[in-house]
């Protein structure tokens, strides 16, 4: 059998949001490599998101897919509660099916390469050893939070620094060109040492030494130092190519509220509107979702706000299947006295659309990197309010060095750390009427025309993703 063009099999990690910016990247890879074949290799723990099918099955010709046998989460550990050893351990136990899976691609492509995200770089052992092909890591997050990641190994080793986890840190942790961090701001998983997350994330930064080098979602004009710093590391870490930003290009709106949405957007004054969504993930305790809402209507400011039900851990929700109107736990009387200021909607909405429409103003966000490079692509100031897994430290980065958002003071003397109503409505008007939010939206705007130079014809990220390509051209 004549075998088909060259083909580069791509190994998202399992969930929808990782999906989708190795889809978006293969997309823009085509247009350098217009005679190669994608294949997207999908690792799921249970049954597919009920939204990856429609995804999927939109693919162009040139991309296609094999949906691997799903994990059982009755195979899962016990020990493995949190979200990252939970999709580590999906992975771990889809090995078997993946090896097969490269096999059978081998016999019939010209398979050349494999591109893993980050949570699936044990995949990139049998890549190499048992296939001989070349292998890189698809890093989703920014250059700043890979600094770190590969920086991690020799940082745990250093048993005087990290005694009992990052948490407890006496001093700022500054790295190669990196703003520096307080322990607290790192990875929320390498606050507890004896964690099973610790133990994962360690893990899987130390496989990023398998990979020929590290494809990073972010671009070299928003992070210029630490990028300069790893190029300059005399070989400690393999390459690293910022390509960024990889972004869905636009989204088509679910349902019919999703239109409704839009329409009263259209209704509302330019930049008048304060975008409020914590990600497909992000959840509140039932008192930190009444002082947000509270304050929200303080500000007096017009919001759009995507409510989801309340949890008293954001992972509990990120793991869990439970439905409920999330719309019955608001304060009584909040959707009623606030119908003329601002709209609710339940679980989603179309949040590109939403950031590129003019009536936009302002970005409540968990500061998830997504999220906030939509933000800086559509020139929307930020409020950040990050939640777990690398969100603090993205939420150092934007407003600490880059000063395109800001972020509202918890009261420490509160369970956890509150929010209150009174800090809301100030960093609102903060954000939407003062001098401060000006300054944010002219510096934004600086990095929004980055951007989109970046991926231009002749822009920083299309170049060296056309020196990236050569390493694949036969």
């Amino acid at each position: 059998m004549e075998k088909r063009n060259p083909c580069i099999a791509m190994v998202p990690s399992p969930g929808f949001s990782h999906l989708t910016p190795l889809i978006e990247f293969a997309k823009r890879l085509a247009v350098h490599l217009p005679h190669f074949h994608f294949t997207f290799l999908i690792l799921t723990l249970g049954p597919p998101a009920p939204a990856a099918p429609s995804i999927l099955q939109s693919l162009p010709p040139h991309i296609d897919f094999i949906i691997l046998p799903h994990v059982d989460k009755n195979d899962i550990p016990h020990s493995a509660i949190h979200p990252a050893t939970q999709i580590h351990q999906t992975v771990i136990l889809s090995l078997p099916s993946l090896s097969q899976a490269l096999s059978s691609l081998s016999s019939q492509n010209q398979l050349v390469a494999i591109i893993a995200d980050v949570f699936s770089v044990d995949v990139l052992e049998i890549a190499k050893h048992q296939f001989n092909l070349k292998s890189y890591v698809f890093f989703p997050m920014a250059v700043t939070t890979l600094c770190f990641c590969l920086k991690f190994p020799e940082l745990d080793e250093d048993h005087e620094m990290v005694s009992t986890g990052f948490r407890d840190l006496s001093q700022p942790l500054k790295l190669p060109g990196c703003v520096a961090f307080q322990g607290k701001d790192l990875f929320d998983t390498v606050q507890e040492r004896s964690s099973e997350s610790y133990k994962t994330v360690l893990h899987l930064c130390k496989r990023l030494d398998f990979a020929e080098s590290i494809i990073v979602n972010s671009f070299q004009e928003l992070e210029p130092e630490v990028t300069r710093a790893l190029k300059e590391s005399n070989n400690k870490c393999p390459p690293v190519y910022p390509l960024g930003p990889i972004l869905q290009i636009g989204q088509t709106s679910k349902n019919e509220s999703d239109s409704e949405c839009l329409k009263w957007l259209d209704k509302q004054p330019r930049n008048s509107v304060l975008f409020v969504s914590f990600g497909s993930g992000g959840t509140l305790s039932l008192e930190q979702l009444h002082e947000l809402a509270l304050g929200l209507e303080m500000s007096g400011h017009k919001f759009l706000w995507v409510v989801r039900a309340p949890s008293e851990s954001s992972f509990s929700a990120y793991l869990s299947s439970k439905q409920e109107d999330p719309l019955d736990y608001l304060p009584k009387g909040f959707i009623e006295r606030t119908k003329d200021q601002g709209l609710v909607v339940p679980s989603w909405a179309p949040q590109i659309e939403v950031l590129k429409h003019e009536s936009t103003g302002g970005f409540l966000t968990h500061c998830g990197w997504n999220s906030t490079l939509e933000s800086i692509v559509h020139g929307k100031p930020m409020i950040v309010w990050p939640l777990f897994a690398e969100q603090r430290m993205n939420a150092v980065l934007i407003t600490e060095e880059l000063k395109i958002a800001v972020r509202p003071k918890e009261n420490e003397n509160k369970n956890h750390g509150i929010v209150e109503k009174e800090e809301v409505s100030r960093i609102v008007k903060s954000v939407m009427e003062g001098d401060e939010g000006r300054e944010i939206r002219t510096r934004i705007q600086v990095y929004k025309d980055a951007a989109a130079k970046a991926i231009s014809e002749d822009g920083s990220s299309t170049k060296t993703l056309s020196c990236l390509s050569l390493e694949w051209k036969i």
